[in-house]
């Protein structure tokens, strides 16, 4: 049924009825857009509540916005059911994302030489990375955060049944699901175990916020657990790492995950060492700052850069090479001190323009900085490129292995990994020949693509594909469902 637009015409006169004023032309057209979108489906008479501007009594209002509250938190755990329902489901049948099963073809013969079962193991693995990929790109998400939440929501459905019961009910948050769900991961494969603590992990999470419950949940999970504090420090020791995650501005975070003692001992040593510093005369340096200073010299040291030039091809003499962008050599073990990677254009290092450095892993930095560094580095890279288009020279059907030069300048066009989300480093890619080499793809930059051995695997063992089109270049992704997705731009 059609449902015609609220009318605007506002022409005609108000009056007055038994002392009730008639209703000015903005509130009836308001009225008459809820009545027109709640007929539409589009609001239902609660949403149409919500948007009305008239003053409405606090406690109402409360209550309108408990209700979303709750609302927001069954969609939450709808969202990570699906996502687990979808994994199990791929677990059941891989023949949608995988194909069919090639063991059950009696003339079949693996020319990896696998047995029957590594092959129907290994067609599960790839499975559930092709349906976990899907689930990534169709909700714009890292595929580590659809295994989390699978993951979580599978700890919660065996091991917490009445926190997922409060959590799909929308009564307690996603933070206090996800916290008790990384508890209850850790706790051992003991029944009476896990019932204790869902019962007071639920009985907590209805009375405290998301903070006051991980802390008070924490000491449950001491309470409850079987296993003694030093076997479980042994086994926690093995997640020891250290990552950076880039900030704005040119800063950066280095975090590093040790044991608690080692860490405290690091600590001071750093605050001992700001503290002296502090004391000389002239300085100025908050001791954050000076801690941060401590801690940058001490790793770093007085490490050297390697740049990188870049000219635009537009400068090359014509019928020749021109020098293009270009990566730096690895760090000389001898020497023991580290080399970072930079690319300047090299109008920008004369002073000639102000297009931005880029530093390898991070992106973006000032040129200031990177005009130091260009100062420090102990060597320079220059790859040949096209004088016209800028890019390395096809090479031709002999070569498929690919050149260092030819990698490098991948490096620079494609500085991570081409499956859509995919943040890793290109350094630690495999370069794959779109058109397969077998089927007479040529190893040249339009035909290679740094994709990570994951990823890499993906393509060629699920019914993920990518191609390239023929008039943009432009690389785009097919799920094993048929949607098309196209591949990220460059990061920077």
């Amino acid at each position: 049924m059609d449902f015609p637009a609220p009318p605007r015409d506002r022409s005609h006169p108000t009056y007055a009825w038994s002392g009730i004023p008639w209703p000015e032309g903005d509130e009836l057209q308001s009225d008459a857009d809820s009545a027109w979108a709640v007929a539409l489906g589009l609001l239902d008479d609660g949403d149409a509540a919500e948007h009305d501007s008239s003053p409405a009594d606090p406690a109402l209002l409360l209550e309108r916005l408990e209700d979303r509250a709750a609302a927001r938190h069954r969609a939450a755990a709808a969202e990570y059911d699906l996502i687990l329902r979808v994994l199990q489901g791929a677990a059941d049948d891989p023949e949608p994302w995988v194909g069919p099963d090639p063991t059950l073809d009696g003339l079949w013969h693996d020319p990896r030489g696998r047995t029957v079962a590594a092959v129907r193991r290994d067609r599960l693995d790839m499975a559930e990375r092709a349906a976990v990929a899907e689930i990534a790109v169709r909700l714009r998400l890292a595929e580590q955060t659809v295994r989390t939440r699978a993951a979580q929501a599978a700890v919660l459905r065996e091991r917490c049944p009445q926190v997922w019961t409060a959590f799909a009910d929308g009564r307690v948050s996603e933070r206090h699901a996800i916290e008790t769900a990384r508890l209850a991961a850790t706790l051992p494969a003991d029944r009476a175990t896990w019932q204790a603590f869902d019962t007071g992990a639920r009985d907590r999470a209805l009375r405290l916020s998301p903070a006051r419950f991980a802390t008070s949940a924490r000491v449950l999970r001491e309470r409850v657990h079987a296993e003694s504090v030093e076997t479980r420090h042994q086994r926690a020791r093995a997640d020891r790492g250290v990552w950076m995650t880039a900030e704005l501005d040119g800063m950066a975070t280095l975090t590093a995950f040790l044991p608690a003692d080692r860490a405290a001992a690091a600590m001071t040593h750093l605050d001992r060492t700001a503290r002296h510093l502090a004391t000389a005369e002239g300085e100025d340096r908050t001791l954050a700052q000076l801690r941060a200073d401590a801690f940058a010299d001490l790793l770093a040291g007085a490490g050297t850069a390697s740049v990188a030039a870049a000219d635009p091809p537009s400068t090359a003499d014509a019928g020749t090479e021109g020098a293009g962008t270009a990566a730096a050599p690895r760090r000389t073990p001898a020497s023991g001190t580290p080399s970072v990677i930079i690319t300047i254009p090299a109008l920008t290092l004369l002073g000639a323009d102000n297009a931005p450095a880029t530093l390898d892993g991070y992106g973006p930095i000032d040129l200031d900085t990177a005009r130091r560094l260009a100062g420090e580095a102990t060597s320079w890279i220059r790859v040949l490129t096209h004088p016209v288009t800028g890019t390395p020279l096809a090479l031709d059907r002999t070569t498929y292995r690919v050149p260092t030069a030819l990698r490098r300048w991948l490096g620079v066009t494609s500085p991570t990994c081409a499956f859509p989300g995919c943040g890793r480093s290109a350094r630690a890619c495999d370069l794959d020949h779109l058109h397969a080499w077998s089927e007479g793809g040529a190893t040249h930059d339009d035909n290679l693509d740094p994709e990570c051995r994951h990823h890499h695997r993906m393509r060629h063992e699920t019914r993920w594909a990518a191609s390239r089109d023929p008039d943009t270049g432009d690389l785009a992704w097919t799920t094993p469902l048929g949607a098309h997705i196209d591949a990220d731009p460059p990061p920077f």
